[in-house]
């Protein structure tokens, strides 16, 4: 029983780089696998690069040609994404969250899906993200109203989000009449947590 007091009272330093957290030792591995600095991979799946979400930002946008955009959680960001490469990174200011947005044909001839995935290397029951995705078709008319797609879905949670297709996600369909022969779709995202 002594033994198991000293055990029970040693505390250990979390190993991902930044959280600093002291954890009693029997604890260690449920913090790891919870931590939002467990190290997470790039989305770019060429690249070997890991290292804790907030740290995502700076990777990006310095060694790679991907967008990068931050967000306010609840607050509409308006975007226009090119239909040739439909992903880019979305950072939360709040709490430094990363996620990826990300696109692709359903089949040959198909129209575009696009969902939203959180990079993170746990999946802590206390977060929970739901994205609300709409595009905007052209003006059928100067200073005419707009055709409107607009879906609500929860996010999934990634620790390789570079290996995920929109298959395999929940995800938003932009009607081929809202692209209209452009090279860009108006897509507004709001994540919400």
């Amino acid at each position: 029983m002594a033994v198991d007091a000293i055990l029970s009272s040693v505390r250990v330093e979390c190993l991902h780089e930044g959280c600093g957290l002291y954890v009693t030792y029997h604890k260690l591995a449920d913090h790891q696998s919870v931590c939002p600095l467990a190290p997470c991979k790039c989305p770019v799946p060429v690249c070997g690069y890991e290292g804790p979400p907030p740290a995502l930002y700076h990777h990006i946008s310095t060694a790679h040609p991907m967008p990068v955009h931050r967000i306010q959680y609840d607050k509409v960001l308006q975007l226009q994404v090119p239909l040739s490469e439909p992903r880019l990174l979305l950072f939360a200011e709040e709490d430094g969250h990363a996620f990826f947005l990300v696109g692709g044909m359903l089949n040959i001839g198909a129209p575009i899906a696009m969902s939203v995935v959180c990079i993170r290397a746990g999946v802590s029951p206390l977060l929970h993200y739901v994205s609300k995705l709409w595009a905007n078709g052209p003006p059928r008319e100067p200073k005419g109203p707009t055709d409107v797609v607009k879906v609500e879905m929860e996010v999934t949670s990634s620790k390789d989000p570079g290996d995920v297709t929109v298959q395999e996600l929940t995800f938003f369909t932009v009607p081929p009449k809202l692209l209209a022969g452009a090279k860009l779709v108006s897509l507004h995202i709001q994540i919400d947590k």
